[in-house]
C-alpha cells in the first residue's frame, strides 16, 4: 500500500511537474527551469568573452527564445543624430515659449501703465474741477506783475467824455472795458491802448430783446453806465445803469444780445459768478439778483440791505459779498439762504473784493483799506490814506486838443 501511495503521489507530482513546465513556455523569467537559466548565463558569459559583432548577437538573440523578439518590437530605436535634433527642438521650443511669456508680460505692462497714466490724468482734472467748485484755488498772479520804476510807467488816457463810472478786465488780462456817465462803453486793448465802441441799438431792438418801457427811461442808460461785468469764459460782458436794466453783450461782435429787467431802482453793481454764466446784480432797491445769462433767466432775488448796495464781489462759489450805504458788509451764502454782517468802524463803506473764501478787502470813503477774515466781526489790518494823489496834469494822454476835465484827475 505504501509503494502504490508513494507512485501515486509521484506521479501526481509528475502530473504538477509538468504542467509547471507548459505554465514555463509562456516566456515568465520566474518560471524558467534552472537548466534554462544556466544555459543562458553561460551564453552571455561566451558572448562577452568572445567580443563578437552586433550582427552574431542579433542571431544569437534570435536563436533565444521569443522573449527577445518581443521587447526590441516594442522598443523605438534613435540614432544620436535623432536624440540630438529632437533634444534641440525641444530646447528650441522652451526658448520660444519663454520669450513669448515675457513678450506678453511686457505688453501687458504696457497697457497696465497707460490704463494707469489716464487713470491718473482723469483723477487730475477731476481733483481740478471739484478744487475749482469749492473755490480753493488760487490765481497766480505775481509772476505777471509788473512793477513800474518810476511814476511815468503810469498813463492816464482819456477817450470819454465825461466822469468814468465803471471798470472791467477779462480773465486774460488782454481786453479792458469802460463806462462813463456820457453814456458810452469801451473795449480796450491793454497793450497798444486801442479802443473799439459799443453801439446802443434802437429803441425796436431794445423792446424786442425784453427791454421795458423801451420810450422815455431808456435812453437814460445812454446818458449814465454805473457798472460793468466779464464772464469768465470772455464771451459776454454786461452793463447797468439808470434804465433799471441788465444788459448783455456778445464780446467777440460787440451786439446787444438781451435786457433783462427786475429792478425798481438803477443797477449800481455787478459781478460774474467765476468759472460760470451766472451773474449778481445790486440795485439802489437794496436788493441783490441772481441771474444765469446763459439761459437767460432770472434765478433769485437776495435781500438784506437796510439803504443803496453800491458793490458786490463772488468767486466760484455761490457767496456775494456786498457793502451798502447802511455801513455794513455782508456775505450771502445763497444756497443756506443765510448771511454774515461784518460793521467797520465809523465810515461809510465804498467798494469790497473777495482775496479767497475765507479772506476779503474792503474799502472806505476816508481812503484807507481794511483786510478781513470769515471769522472775525472786526478788521484783521487796516491801511489807512492808502492811495496818494496823482499830481495834476503829469503824464496824460489825451484825444485830440480837448480839455482834459477836473474830475479825470
Amino acid at each position: 500500500m505504501k509503494s502504490k501511495n508513494e507512485k501515486k503521489r509521484g506521479t501526481s507530482a509528475t502530473k504538477g511537474g509538468l504542467k509547471e513546465k507548459k505554465f514555463s513556455l509562456k516566456n515568465d523569467p520566474f518560471f524558467e527551469t534552472e537548466s534554462k537559466k544556466r544555459r543562458k548565463m553561460d551564453y552571455e558569459d561566451d558572448n562577452i568573452e568572445s567580443g563578437g559583432s552586433e550582427e552574431e548577437a542579433e542571431i544569437l538573440g534570435a536563436s533565444d527564445g521569443n522573449g527577445g523578439e518581443d521587447e526590441d518590437e516594442n522598443e523605438i530605436e534613435e540614432t544620436p543624430g535623432e536624440i540630438r535634433k529632437r533634444v534641440a527642438t525641444e530646447l528650441l521650443g522652451k526658448m520660444r515659449a519663454i520669450a513669448r511669456k515675457e513678450k506678453e508680460g511686457r505688453d501687458g505692462d504696457e497697457e497696465v501703465e497707460e490704463e494707469e497714466a489716464r487713470d491718473s490724468l482723469v483723477a487730475k482734472i477731476l481733483q481740478q474741477e471739484q478744487l475749482e467748485e469749492s473755490g480753493r484755488i488760487k490765481r497766480v498772479v505775481a509772476s505777471r506783475l509788473k512793477k513800474p520804476e518810476t511814476a511815468d510807467g503810469f498813463r492816464v488816457m482819456v477817450k470819454h467824455r465825461h466822469t468814468v463810472t465803471a471798470v472791467a478786465l477779462s480773465d486774460d488780462d488782454l481786453k479792458g472795458f469802460s463806462a462813463s456817465k456820457d453814456g458810452t462803453i469801451l473795449q480796450w486793448d491793454v497793450e497798444s491802448g486801442k479802443t473799439e465802441r459799443y453801439q446802443w441799438p434802437s429803441e425796436d431792438i431794445l423792446k424786442s430783446h425784453g427791454a421795458k418801457d423801451p420810450r422815455g427811461r431808456l435812453k437814460k442808460h445812454s446818458k449814465s453806465v454805473l457798472a460793468l461785468a466779464v464772464s469768465s469764459d470772455g464771451r459776454y460782458l454786461a452793463s447797468g445803469g439808470l434804465d433799471r436794466h441788465v444788459h448783455l453783450w456778445d464780446i467777440r461782435t460787440r451786439e446787444h444780445l438781451q435786457a433783462f429787467s427786475g429792478h425798481q431802482k438803477p443797477v449800481s453793481c455787478l459781478s460774474f459768478r467765476q468759472g460760470t454764466t451766472d451773474l449778481f446784480s445790486g440795485s439802489f432797491d437794496r436788493t441783490i439778483k441772481y441771474w444765469n445769462m446763459e439761459d437767460r433767466a432770472y434765478i433769485d432775488t437776495i435781500c438784506g440791505h437796510e439803504s443803496e448796495v453800491l458793490a458786490l464781489d463772488c468767486l466760484r462759489k455761490e457767496r456775494v459779498l456786498t457793502v451798502g450805504r447802511d455801513r455794513c458788509m455782508m456775505l450771502f451764502k445763497v444756497l443756506d439762504q443765510s448771511r454774515l454782517v461784518f460793521r467797520p468802524p465809523p465810515t461809510s463803506l465804498e467798494c469790497c473784493c473777495f482775496i479767497n473764501n475765507d479772506e476779503f478787502l474792503s474799502g472806505s470813503d476816508d481812503g484807507s483799506i481794511q483786510l478781513w477774515n470769515v471769522l472775525r466781526k472786526k478788521p484783521v489790518y487796516i491801511v489807512k490814506n492808502a492811495h496818494a494823489l496823482l499830481p495834476a496834469g503829469q503824464n496824460v494822454e489825451q484825444k485830440g486838443s480837448e480839455n482834459i476835465p477836473d474830475n479825470c484827475l
